[in-house]
């Protein structure tokens, strides 16, 4: 019987296909391919993908980058990284004096500048999309309506792109503000400043709400997010100095208390770098021997990075592998402007640090700024 039925199908198959046109055939086709030839590798997390591979000898994982175009590009990835052939470069030119301040976000990149300017530029293209008069840039935080920057004349400013014009003005601190960040719907805009202090202001009508203090560095950065491990649903901010990382209810009560300060090291022989992040689960900087990563329900140290760390030298930029400790591939760089404090540095789309696999290796990789006053950017070469 069992035999019987199969025949049966096939015919009525075979009867099917017979009174089919060329766009129901087509049908058949893409939806056979999308059944029979699917990529299992490319279906699973990456974390569980990366697991199944370790255990697959040298002629095996061959095979599977044969079958697997997700793998393969990622294989290909890496040998181009040792053969210093992963990445291309090209330089931003329009500003006139030192640019201090960079920020990216979805291939965009914004540069504030000592010439009294902002500008908004398209990393692939190299094309200036906006570009207006600002004070001196310490910092820049920006979306599709709004510029945000920082300066050294010890104000905040917000200005909208498309006419210039500026929206609203902050005023309170006593030094350089070299961080803020903001947030539309709670209303809040928050700063770090030289003058030790943090500060949280009302985004559209420009007055100071709380001042935070307990600093005895520079604020040189500071994030603010929604946690979802500690009192889920309410904002979390953190702020970094030159030793410490300190976290603070974002309320609007004076005189609120940090809920935690966390350090790398109790005597300060480690310095950490203004390169912060919070999802809400994890808090991860980096610092001057490696990335530091706490837990934020334990705000326990758990481990540096995840599968490749990107550093850079007076001559190179790095990729290791840190699962090996090697270095992956590196790349040349040009005589760059030199900053202790600053952002005149920043990486790119980082989500390949978690692992490549043949779709996250694309955009800005990294960006700096240069003596003669341009911004040179490394970026994924296109993938062929």
């Amino acid at each position: 019987m069992r035999v019987v039925e199969l025949l049966w199908r096939n015919q009525s198959l075979d009867h099917l296909i017979s009174l089919s046109g060329a766009v129901q055939l087509r049908h058949l086709s893409n939806g056979l391919e999308t059944l029979l030839k699917r990529d299992f590798l490319r279906l699973l997390p990456l974390e569980l993908a990366f697991y199944l591979i370790h255990w697959l000898d040298t002629e095996t994982l061959l095979t599977c980058c044969l079958v697997c175009k997700q793998w393969n590009k990622a294989k290909l990835r890496m040998v181009q990284l040792q053969d210093q052939e992963a990445f291309e470069t090209s330089s931003l030119i329009g500003h006139s004096a030192r640019v201090y301040a960079l920020y990216y976000k979805d291939g965009l990149l914004c540069t504030g500048s000592d010439d009294l300017s902002a500008k908004l530029w398209d990393v692939r293209t190299g094309q200036c999309i906006y570009g207006i008069q600002t004070h001196t840039c310490a910092t820049v935080k920006f979306d599709e309506q709004k510029l945000v920057t920082g300066s050294f004349d010890n104000t905040i400013a917000s200005w909208e792109w498309s006419t210039g014009a500026k929206i609203q003005q902050f005023r309170g601190h006593t030094g350089a503000v070299f961080s803020v960040d903001y947030n539309d719907e709670l209303d809040v805009l928050v700063s770090g400043s030289a003058d030790f202090t943090v500060k949280v202001w009302a985004l559209s009508a420009g007055a100071c709400l709380n001042t935070l203090t307990g600093h005895t560095e520079w604020v040189t950065k500071k994030s603010e997010v929604e946690s979802v491990v500690h009192s889920p649903g309410d904002y979390i901010l953190l702020s970094v100095d030159k030793y410490e990382i300190k976290v603070w209810p974002l309320g609007r009560e004076i005189n609120c208390k940090c809920l935690k300060t966390l350090s790398v090291s109790e005597d300060r022989s480690i310095s950490l770098q203004p390169r912060l992040q919070f999802d809400g689960r994890y808090i991860v900087c980096s610092s001057d021997i490696g990335v530091y990563q706490w837990d934020f329900a334990s705000f326990e140290i758990l481990s540096f990075g995840e599968v490749f760390s990107l550093l850079f030298d007076n001559h190179f930029l790095y990729v290791m592998d840190l699962r090996t400790e090697a270095i992956s591939g590196r790349w040349p760089l040009p005589a760059y402007r030199k900053s202790k404090r600053g952002s005149s540095f920043l990486p790119g789309v980082t989500s390949w640090l978690n692992g490549l696999d043949g779709d996250n290796d694309s955009g800005l990789v990294f960006a700096t700024s240069m003596p003669d006053h341009s911004i040179h950017l490394v970026l994924w070469k296109e993938n062929g």
